[in-house]
């Protein structure tokens, strides 16, 4: 197989936008191509997009087309539409990686594109229950939030997880995102005011979650010869790995405080990439609750099962600690729209590693790690260098 890197990524503006979906591809689409200057549109074999639910909210079909033909891009290897719910972004960098290390293509962008807040918010949320099992769970009210907020729970019970601690994920990720101008929220956030805002899921509060997002974002990646023809710095994908418990609630370990399909994809990722959990410098996670994050931290290897509460309150998922967890802000203060999500972490540590993340740069970074879920029970991680191996 041969190597593959990232050369060039661009993110548009994340947050309620008025900006139409295909307004959303070109703003993402155009900063990503204007960051590699060698690169015209024409220039691209392949192209992937990462989009959860157009049909519901952008009314539209056969996406990777519209796409590529709004781009300027005219495939002649791959064009490829990924849906995956809150994963499907990085599933897409998985596939446009696997097709360039295989030789079927050189050059591939993967771009991830959402616009979740019409045609109105009350019909934003009822979109988001088609990410659960629509009949047995969604039906009955079993939608992400009161999900995660039975592994709060359990965690709590488990562990002696405080609402304080959850709260402290909130607050780090809302400081991040006022560093990131893309992010949705940009303000920052006390321990006071996100225990004071209001419950949405016992224990889980509203500045603990993350917000219905319009965004997109886009990535290019290359194989070896051509990525050090483009830049002097490109960024390697070391590692890669995914894992499936189950799709139901019901189906997963009775301990929701235990992902186990996580700690089997990090593990294959870190072997892949011949690295451990202690050689990650900057890591963005998937946050769309507080716990997701604590519950991240220690199925990634970063501390001990039970230890994410202690984690986060000493400052080790935070500038410097052991590693910097979400510095652009994560889901939480970034925003979470669904397809874009993924490609969003890979364009955050594109930047990371090449020394250009700015006022959010984490210092030396050399090797990052993105993670996403779909639910509880499904995991993709992907592991990032500045060099090959």
């Amino acid at each position: 197989m041969r190597q593959v890197a990232v050369v060039g990524a661009g993110v548009s503006k994340f947050g309620v936008r008025k900006a139409s979906y295909r307004d959303l591809i070109w703003e993402a689409g155009k900063a990503c191509l204007d960051s590699v200057p060698g690169v015209k549109p024409g220039d691209l074999q392949g192209l992937v997009v990462g989009s959860v639910m157009p049909e519901r909210t952008a009314f539209q079909s056969h996406i990777s087309s519209l796409a590529a033909e709004a781009l300027g891009i005219r495939p002649s290897a791959l064009s490829a539409r990924t849906e995956h719910m809150c994963a499907s972004g990085t599933v897409g960098i998985r596939y446009a990686y696997a097709f360039i290390a295989a030789g079927l293509a050189d050059l591939v962008m993967v771009l991830g594109v959402e616009k979740l807040n019409q045609p109105s918010g009350e019909e934003a949320i009822l979109n988001m229950g088609t990410g659960v099992d629509r009949e047995w769970e969604a039906a009955f009210g079993l939608t992400a939030p009161p999900c995660f907020a039975l592994a709060a729970q359990r965690h709590m019970a488990a562990y002696g997880t405080t609402e304080e601690q959850l709260a402290m994920v909130g607050v780090k990720n809302h400081n991040h995102a006022a560093k990131n101008p893309t992010a949705h929220f940009q303000k920052g956030a006390s321990l006071d005011q996100v225990l004071c805002s209001r419950m949405i899921a016992t224990p889980l509060r509203l500045f603990m979650c993350s917000p219905i997002t319009d965004g997109a974002a886009a990535v290019i990646l290359a194989a070896e010869e051509r990525a050090r023809d483009l830049t002097p710095r490109p960024v390697w994908i070391r590692g890669t790995g995914q894992a499936l418990d189950g799709f139901q609630l019901t189906s997963l370990h009775e301990d929701y405080a235990h992902w186990p399909a996580l700690k089997r994809a990090s593990e294959s990722a870190y072997r892949m990439a011949g690295i451990a959990a202690r050689d990650i410098d900057v890591a963005e996670v998937h946050d769309c609750f507080a716990i997701a994050e604590l519950i991240a931290y220690e199925e990634l290897g970063f501390c001990e099962k039970g230890a994410a509460g202690p984690f986060v309150q000493a400052g080790r998922s935070d500038y410097g600690g052991d590693v910097v967890v979400n510095p652009r802000g994560g889901l939480i203060g970034c925003g979470h729209p669904l397809g874009a999500t993924g490609v969003a972490q890979a364009a955050e540590l594109f930047a990371q590693l090449r020394g250009e993340a700015g006022a959010r740069q984490v210092p030396d970074a050399a090797i990052g790690l993105t993670h996403n879920n779909s639910g509880m029970g499904e995991h993709v991680v992907m592991i990032y260098g500045r060099d090959p191996s």
